[in-house]
């Protein structure tokens, strides 16, 4: 897990076992794998979907759905709770019958920093 929050960057499970090798030079793509699912149910990271990466929450202490903004120039990840904007989606859940079972939203753009510095 500190592999993945040495930084805000989503980091790629690959990229984990690159990182692993040295120590553990058996260690396979599965078993990162299995290491990322166990990591994900427990609620300390979050896929980045779009990304195909993982990064770590921080809001581990409590189950949420997730907003994440992904700044397009330097990679970090901004993980929100965003409970105003689930409220309104949960709402239009109900008002279409549909049942969801996991809600995360991921938006691309440029961070604060990042655009203070462009």
């Amino acid at each position: 897990m500190a592999l993945i929050w040495e930084s805000h960057k989503a980091v790629k499970a690959y990229d984990l076992l690159d990182k692993i090798k040295p120590l553990q030079h058996a260690a396979k793509p599965a078993t990162i794998y299995r290491a990322l699912d166990f990591l994900i149910e427990q609620g300390l990271i979050h896929r980045v979907e779009s990304l195909n990466a993982f990064v770590g929450c921080r809001c581990s202490d409590h189950k949420h759905e997730q907003l994440l903004l992904i700044c397009k120039l330097c990679h970090e990840v901004e993980e929100r709770t965003a409970q105003h904007v689930m409220h309104v989606l949960n709402e239009e859940f109900k008002q279409a019958g549909f049942s969801a079972h996991s809600k995360a939203i991921e938006i691309h753009g440029v961070c604060a920093k990042c655009a203070v510095n462009s």
